[in-house]
């Protein structure tokens, strides 16, 4: 009974809120992810995006402006990885601030000796826990110029990555999942890449991917969905673990 009643409120703010065909047509010509899927998928994809952005606040600062096109791009990036999950997937928090360009936060640490450290590092994007997404609008546009990036599935990997506590590169599984298979092939593949970097070689996914675990899942994220193949060709387990996890195959 509580399914019918979801679907029926589901179809009511779906009739009252369309996305209008302009603006749906816009999205799937920028984001080139979206664009691969099936027509069912895509329909899939416009329902989720019309509840994200009724549930989810989209908070521009510091002077940037987002029109109805901008919001609902952003929108179709962020709802990707949880196209096959749905949006409950993303309970816990509310908004997404977006900065004009890339933003350089200060960060205070207290070491051992009792000594503040205070520093900024420049940042696209950011997940707090139980907080905010964060996101470089000069970022969001830039997805699509360079093979395998996207902040935006990036960061909403990492929340994806905190449902079971700190990001850590290792999200909620599926019940038949396999934890061991799981950690096998991204132990195999970080153990190979950091490899190939001692050695010099060429990474085949951006080389911040090993600055810790929850990077590397977050970092591997944004490949599956954006350059799916590459993925496949060069960790092809890890490759399999993201389908069975995003219940996607974006081949």
């Amino acid at each position: 009974m509580f399914d019918r009643i979801r679907n029926w409120r589901i179809r009511r703010l779906v009739a009252r809120r369309p996305i209008a065909e302009g603006l749906w047509r816009d999205a799937l010509r920028r984001c080139a992810a979206a664009r691969r899927l099936g027509a069912s998928d895509q329909a899939s994809l416009r329902v989720l995006v019309t509840l994200f952005l009724e549930r989810k606040s989209l908070e521009p600062v510091e002077g940037l402006h987002l029109d109805d096109a901008d919001r609902v791009l952003l929108a179709t990036h962020a709802c990707l990885p949880i196209l096959k999950l749905g949006l409950d997937w993303y309970d816990g928090w509310h908004s997404i601030i977006v900065y004009p360009r890339a933003f350089s936060p200060q960060r205070e640490r207290v070491d051992d000796a009792g000594v503040v450290h205070r520093s900024r590092d420049i940042l696209a994007g950011e997940a707090w826990n139980r907080g905010p997404v964060i996101l470089s609008w000069d970022d969001v546009q830039a997805i699509g110029r360079q093979p395998g990036h996207n902040v935006v599935v990036h960061e909403m990997a990492h929340k994806l990555d905190m449902l079971n506590g700190d990001a850590d590169g290792f999200p909620p599984l599926h019940r038949r999942m396999d934890r061991r298979a799981w950690a096998q092939a991204f132990t195999s593949a970080w153990e190979q890449l950091s490899e190939a970097r001692r050695h010099g070689i060429e990474l085949p996914i951006d080389p911040y991917g090993l600055e810790s675990h929850a990077e590397f899942f977050a970092v591997l994220s944004e490949q599956f969905f954006e350059a799916p193949a590459a993925l496949r060709e060069h960790l092809p387990a890890v490759y399999r673990q993201l389908e069975l996890f995003y219940r996607q195959h974006p081949l």
